[in-house]
C-alpha cells in the first residue's frame, strides 16, 4: 500500500491502522477497475476471464469487519478460512451468486477444462478438487456434498507431526462446520454453517453421530497426508524469495 491511499483516510478515522486497512481496500479498488477499463479499452474485455479471489481470513481488517465471522488469519473458524472469488468474463458468464462448497483446489481443473488442456492419467490423480465450469454456468446446477479439510500446519521442525494432529483444525460440509482449537487438542466443536455464521453455538453434544463421521473422515484425511510432507527438514532462505523480486523491481524499503 502506498502512503497516498493511507493519507485518503487519516483525517476520517481516529485510529492509523485503520487508515491503512482502507487505503489498502481503495487501491485494490482502484486497480481492478483499472484493470477492467483496460481490458474494455484493448477489445478484450468478452476474451478475458477475470478472477479476483482474497487470502484465506482477515488480520488488520478483522477488528473494523468481519462480516460477523469468527476468527480470522491462522484459525480454523470460518473467519480465517472462508474467502470470496469473484469470476468475470462478460458475455460468457452471467451476473449471479453461487452457494456452493468449493475451495482453492478447484482452480487447477476448472481453469484447466476451460483452457481445454487435457489431463494425462498421473496428473489426475494429484487433482483433489473439481472444475467449477458447471457451476459457473448455472449456480444452481447438481452439486454433490463433499468434505473439506483445513488444518493450520504450523508446528515445531522436530516435532513428531502425530502430536499436532488436532492443532488448528477443522471439517467442512455444506451443512456442518466441525473445528478443533489449539488448545483444545481433538475436543471438536460443531456448528451448523447456516444459522450460525458466526460460530457462536456449539452443538457438538447434541449430534454425537455427526461428530463421529465427521471424525472418522478426518482420520482417513490425516492419515493420507505423510507422503506429501516432503519438506519437514527443509532449511528455508533467509530471504523471503517473492519480498527480494519485489525489492529488485520497486526497491527494498528503508529500515526505521
Amino acid at each position: 500500500m502506498r502512503p497516498e491511499d493511507e493519507a485518503r483516510y487519516k483525517d476520517k478515522v481516529k485510529q492509523p491502522n485503520v487508515a491503512k486497512f482502507f487505503g489498502m481496500i481503495a487501491n485494490i479498488d482502484d486497480n481492478v477497475g483499472l484493470l477492467l477499463a483496460k481490458l474494455k479499452e484493448w477489445g478484450l474485455e468478452k476474451d478475458t476471464l477475470v478472477i479476483f479471489m482474497n487470502d484465506n481470513g482477515g488480520t488488520a481488517g478483522v477488528p473494523i469487519f468481519n462480516a460477523g465471522m469468527r476468527g480470522q488469519k491462522v484459525t480454523p473458524w470460518l473467519g480465517g478460512t472462508r474467502a470470496a472469488a469473484f469470476w468475470r468474463w462478460p458475455g460468457t458468464l452471467a451476473p449471479s451468486d453461487c452457494d456452493r462448497l468449493a475451495a482453492h483446489i478447484d482452480f487447477f481443473p476448472t481453469l484447466a477444462e476451460i483452457a481445454g488442456a487435457k489431463l494425462s492419467d498421473e496428473v489426475r490423480k494429484q487433482v483433489e478438487g473439481r472444475s467449477l465450469v458447471t457451476l459457473l454456468q448455472n449456480p444452481k446446477a447438481d452439486w454433490t456434498d463433499r468434505t473439506l479439510f483445513t488444518h493450520v500446519g504450523r508446528w515445531p521442525k522436530e516435532a513428531k507431526v502425530d502430536d499436532h494432529k488436532f492443532d488448528d483444525c477443522s471439517v467442512r460440509t455444506p451443512r456442518w462446520h466441525m473445528v478443533s482449537a489449539a488448545k483444545d487438542k481433538g475436543k471438536w466443536q460443531l456448528f451448523v454453517v447456516a444459522k450460525d455464521p458466526g460460530e457462536k453455538l456449539d452443538i457438538a453434544e447434541k449430534h454425537p453421530a455427526v461428530v463421529k463421521a465427521l471424525s472418522a473422515e478426518y482420520d482417513a484425511w490425516w492419515a493420507s497426508l505423510p507422503p506429501y510432507l516432503v519438506n519437514e527438514d527443509a532449511t528455508p532462505p533467509k530471504e523471503n524469495p517473492f519480498k527480494e523480486l519485489y525489492w529488485k523491481q520497486f526497491g527494498k524499503p528503508k529500515a526505521d
